[in-house]
């Protein structure tokens, strides 16, 4: 039985990886979205992925040897050691927003506790921790020495994650 996987591909790579699946005959999606480019001469119109570094692929799992020796494909995305499936109604509804007309965008993905940084709006610079990921998005900073904290309302586009590395 196919399934959806999520590949990712080499930077820069997403459509290159699409045509090699092509001629593979593998079936997949590249969800596009078109954006204005700035060059120091012009300003124009391309169609980007949405997700850099992703395409999706819909294969039988036993069959990803062949996505793997793919030009352009880095890994297929996998948690727990195991190759991550994605719903059909997830790409069926991933491809109604994109070709319905609509203009998505990418955003950060924020679960509750995750580090993040103020990008823009009077806030910029401001460090804090999600507290919630409902619409408005709502962030907390602590203010450690006094052991207090303060929560504000703040747009999700304002966001972006604290890369946070452990040592092993």
């Amino acid at each position: 039985m196919k399934q959806w996987i999520a590949i990712y591909t080499k930077p820069r790579h997403e459509k290159k990886v699409l045509s090699q699946f092509e001629l593979k005959g593998i079936e997949s999606y590249l969800p596009l979205i078109r954006q204005k480019h700035r060059w120091s001469d012009r300003m124009k119109w391309v169609e980007a992925p949405i997700f850099n570094s992703y395409i999706f692929a819909h294969v039988e799992l036993k069959d990803n040897l062949e996505v793997l020796q793919t030009r352009g494909v880095h890994n297929i995305v996998k948690f727990q050691n195991k190759i991550a499936v994605i719903p059909d109604i997830q790409i069926t509804n991933l491809r109604k927003m994109i070709e319905g007309g609509f203009d998505p965008y990418p955003s950060d993905y924020f679960a509750i506790g995750d580090e993040v940084e103020v990008t823009g709006g009077p806030l910029k610079g401001i460090n804090g921790i999600v507290s919630r990921t409902d619409t408005p998005d709502r962030l907390i900073i602590k203010i450690d020495a006094i052991q207090h904290a303060v929560a504000v309302q703040i747009e999700r586009k304002f966001l972006k994650p604290i890369k946070v590395y452990h040592a092993n």
